[in-house]
């Protein structure tokens, strides 16, 4: 009924300019779709963060380093953001499922290649492809919601599809760990190929092409490289992707640093880290819900410039408690959930104004805005384990994520530039 829904709308020019597809679904099929498209999401998560229980068990068993087990880490973050540089555009041209099922492939054939893989050389150059496939999940799933609706149905579907993607995070690291309890760190990714398995038979039977030819960009590679310098010329837009960037960056410092600072500083099995791993996930995915409510009285602008400001103040709290140890674990937990919860904030209101500058390029936009994203996590993932895996290397490099995020916002981003941004793309960012 789907596939019938789109080719439909997809024929009739004049129902295209008027109704999308998405508006002819029911909700049943909403929610169908919501799932589909959360799952696929999802395993861009499941893939960074399910093997982080395992950290120092692959650093033992491939006898390395603490810091290049962190730069696997590093490799996934490099496949996302070199991905949805090429997957993003390549979507807008050929359509949505080829560029899909493809990258599914890629990273189960990833996946099990990482089971057997016999150093950490070979492990880091697989999460590479890794990050590639979960790439093209990402760049399609958010590109098909933008094939289907528009205005408030792409706000209110969006906002599901990010309490669906929400639990992926909170659950990785204890699936993880569960799956720690009965086998080693390979096991954990035989678990993520058979995710993907099931993931490319969903997509090949519950999800058609959204993106009609007559709907298709044309141009190729120049049309492409002309979107990307009209992107990089806007002054405003590069200062908040610079801003996502870095707030990233903290996010990454405290994913990849985490597992080695609460296991082997503080003691905690991988059970324990689990569940203090899905704390901090909760008030991240707590904060952005809470943004929603937050933009019925205050602006994006005043949204982002205050959460950075927290954000920095809560950095420097938890590098203080890391070098003094007062309070102990707790103190450092508080903090570190203060600085997730300013990031919370920060995160959807910085795409959200970069976004509404170039509505006439979103797919090129999106795809520059995440690759930036990662590639700036991609650096400061392993950056803290150049100076150790100790709560102070992470804490500094935490800290200083978001103070650079609050100085690229008042320095380099012009505030008289930044336009009222549609309410609707705002909620839909959350």
């Amino acid at each position: 009924m789907m596939k019938q829904l789109v080719e439909k709308t997809g024929r009739d020019s004049a129902v295209a300019q008027e109704v999308l597809p998405g508006d002819l679904m029911t909700n049943r099929q909403r929610a169908q779709l919501v799932l589909v498209l959360g799952a696929l999401i999802a395993i861009g998560p499941l893939t960074i963060d399910m093997y982080l229980p395992a950290l120092p068990a692959i650093t033992a068993g491939l006898q390395t380093t603490e810091t290049a087990v962190q730069l696997t880490l590093t490799g996934t973050l490099v496949g996302l953001a070199l991905g949805q540089l090429l997957i993003g555009p390549l979507s807008d041209v050929v359509g949505r499922r080829v560029p899909l099922l493809a990258g599914l492939a890629t990273h189960i054939v990833a996946s099990v290649l990482c089971v057997f893989a016999p150093n950490i050389a070979v492990l880091g150059g697989l999460r590479v492809l890794q990050g590639l496939g979960v790439a093209a999940a990402t760049v399609v799933a958010t590109a098909v919601v933008r094939d289907l609706f528009s205005g408030a149905s792409f706000a209110r579907i969006f906002s599901r599809l990010m309490l669906v993607m929400g639990l992926a995070p909170i659950l990785a690291p204890t699936l993880g760990s569960g799956l720690l309890s009965w086998t080693d760190w390979r096991g954990v990714f035989a678990a993520l190929a058979v995710l993907g398995a099931l993931l490319i038979v969903v997509a090949a039977l519950r999800l058609p092409e959204t993106l009609p030819v007559t709907r298709r960009r044309h141009g190729g590679m120049r049309a492409t490289l002309r979107d990307y310098r009209g992107l990089v010329n806007d002054r405003a837009f590069v200062g908040l992707v610079l801003v996502a960037g870095l707030a990233m960056a903290a996010l990454f410092a405290y994913v990849s640093g985490s597992s080695f600072v609460l296991q082997q500083e503080y003691g905690l099995d991988e059970q324990q880290f689990g569940i203090a791993f899905g704390a901090g996930a909760v008030g991240l995915i707590g904060a952005t819900q809470f943004n929603v409510r937050l933009l019925r009285r205050y602006t994006p602008q005043q949204i982002l410039v205050s959460a950075l400001i927290a954000g920095t103040a809560a950095g420097l709290l938890l590098v203080m408690f890391a070098a003094t140890g007062i309070g102990g674990l707790g103190t450092l937990l508080a903090s570190l959930w203060l600085v997730l919860a300013a990031a919370g904030l920060a995160l959807p209101n910085a795409p959200a104004l970069a976004m509404s500058r170039h509505s006439e390029a979103a797919g090129t936009a999106a795809a520059l805005l995440g690759a930036v994203q990662f590639g700036i996590g991609a650096v400061s993932a392993p950056l803290a384990g150049l100076f150790g895996t100790g709560s102070v290397p992470m804490a500094i490099v935490i800290a200083g994520g978001m103070a650079a995020a609050l100085i690229v916002m008042l320095l380099v981003v012009p505030r008289a530039s930044l336009g009222s941004v549609d309410p609707d793309l705002a909620v839909a960012l959350h």
